[in-house]
């Protein structure tokens, strides 16, 4: 599975959907992170703020890892999607 995420909304998604891939509630995926639900909750959400330890405890747990890559080109839709 490869996506792109270029705000704390695409992430949240991403994260969202490989969680019920997985067949795996907030409460389940936050155990396995070792976060509370709330916060799993809140990056799923998009909401900004999220610590990157966190984020990165919740991809490991839904065996995810993100990769740097330069920024593609975009359409103007794809740019304003992130806004």
């Amino acid at each position: 599975m490869n996506q792109l995420a270029r705000s704390p909304k695409q992430m949240g998604a991403i994260i969202q959907a490989a969680r019920r891939r997985l067949c795996m509630n907030q409460s389940q995926l936050a155990d396995l992170a070792g976060l509370r639900q709330e916060t799993v909750s809140n990056i799923e959400g998009g909401l900004s703020g999220a610590k990157l330890s966190s984020i990165f405890n919740i991809l490991a747990a839904l065996d995810l890892e993100i990769t740097v890559q330069t920024r593609s080109k975009s359409s103007a839709a794809d740019i304003q999607a992130i806004f």
